[in-house]
């Protein structure tokens, strides 16, 4: 029963402008339709492209400032290596002398160190 509704309803869609003895003019003729058509779908088509090239925009930016960040946290790191190396160096004249009272000094104060950082912590 519905389907026969379906056919109803096309049929009129299709016949809807004949009328008995002749062809009713319709306003706007097929070209005109089509090419009003056209347009909207251009328009819609340069806002989602506006909207893309927008967003493309964002993305560059955001990459650019991440780029930068990464340098920067980059230097940071390869004077803090330089820094550590120095240490580094100093530790191994320290533990090359073996001297038991300089040792003994060391540890004590990195122990110290440890317990001072551990209660300001907390």
């Amino acid at each position: 029963m519905n389907s026969r509704r379906d056919y109803r309803g096309t049929r009129t869609a299709l016949f809807d402008g004949i009328e008995e003895g002749g062809i009713r003019a319709s306003p706007y003729t097929s070209h005109e339709i089509d090419e009003h058509e056209n347009d909207q779908a251009i328009d819609g088509l340069q806002d989602r492209v506006s909207i893309l090239k927008r967003l493309t925009g964002d993305i560059h930016e955001e990459v650019e400032s991440h780029n930068r960040v990464l340098d920067r946290m980059g230097n940071d790191m390869d004077s803090s290596r330089g820094i550590l190396s120095g240490t580094m160096d100093r530790f191994k004249m320290v533990f090359e002398t073996k001297s038991s009272r300089r040792m003994a000094t060391l540890v004590a104060s990195f122990v110290a160190l440890f317990l001072l950082i551990y209660y300001l912590t907390k």
